[in-house]
C-alpha cells in the first residue's frame, strides 16, 4: 500500500509547505465559513498551484467547468489539466493532474451515521460492507469509491457489478488530513504521448 498523501494547506496568500515535483498536486484550504465562500477559496488555491506548477501567470490559466460538471483548466500554452474538488465539515480539497491523466478526489467527515451499514451495502457492494467496522472505515472507503467516480467521470449510483472494473483501473491513495476527516485521491494512467 502507497502512503497517504501530504496536503499542501493554501493560508490565503500561499502554501504553507514547499512545492511538490510531482504531475499531480493535491491542494485544500480550511475553516471557510459557507460553502460558497470555500468554492472561490479552493479555486484560488487550485490557480496558484496551476501556476506555480506550470510556471505559466495566473492569468494564462482559465478554470472551466459548470456546477455539476467535473472541471478543468485550460492553460494558455493549449494544454487542458484534470481538476477534482470536493468539500465537507470546514474542509476543501482540490487535485490536479499536469500530465493529463484523470484525477477523482473525495473529503468525508467522519461521522456517526445511524444506517452507515444499509448505506455501504447499497453503494458500495455487499464485499466491501462485510468488511468495514464502524464510521472511519465507512468514511474512508466512502471517499475512495467518490474519487474513483469522480476520476471515471460518473455520477454517484448504487453499487452495480458491472462498474467495478471500470472503478478498479483507478489507483487509489489516501490523504493525510486533520483528525476527524477521511479522504482519497484517484488516477488513471496517463495517456501515451
Amino acid at each position: 500500500m502507497e502512503p497517504a498523501l501530504p496536503v499542501r494547506w493554501w493560508d490565503g496568500g500561499g502554501f504553507a509547505d514547499a512545492p511538490f515535483d510531482a504531475a499531480m498536486h493535491v491542494v485544500g484550504v480550511r475553516g471557510q465559513p459557507d460553502r460558497a465562500t470555500a468554492r472561490r477559496t479552493i479555486r484560488s488555491a487550485l490557480l496558484a498551484a496551476l501556476a506555480q506548477a506550470s510556471g505559466l501567470s495566473p492569468s494564462s490559466i482559465r478554470l472551466c467547468g459548470a456546477p455539476g460538471e467535473a472541471p478543468w483548466a485550460l492553460l494558455d500554452d493549449g494544454r487542458r489539466v484534470a481538476l477534482s474538488i470536493s468539500h465537507d465539515g470546514d474542509l476543501s480539497v482540490a487535485a490536479l493532474r499536469l500530465d493529463g491523466g484523470a484525477v477523482g478526489i473525495d473529503v468525508m467527515q467522519v461521522t456517526d451515521v445511524p444506517d452507515w451499514q444499509a448505506v455501504a451495502r447499497d453503494y458500495l457492494g455487499p464485499a466491501a460492507a462485510a468488511t468495514l467496522a464502524g464510521a472511519p472505515a465507512f468514511a474512508r472507503a466512502w471517499s475512495e469509491r467518490e474519487a474513483r467516480l469522480k476520476c471515471r467521470g460518473l455520477a454517484l449510483a448504487e453499487w452495480g457489478a458491472c462498474d467495478e472494473s471500470l472503478l478498479a483501473a483507478c489507483t487509489c491513495r489516501s490523504l493525510v488530513l486533520p483528525d476527524g476527516y477521511a479522504g482519497s485521491v484517484a488516477v488513471l494512467p496517463a495517456p501515451c504521448s
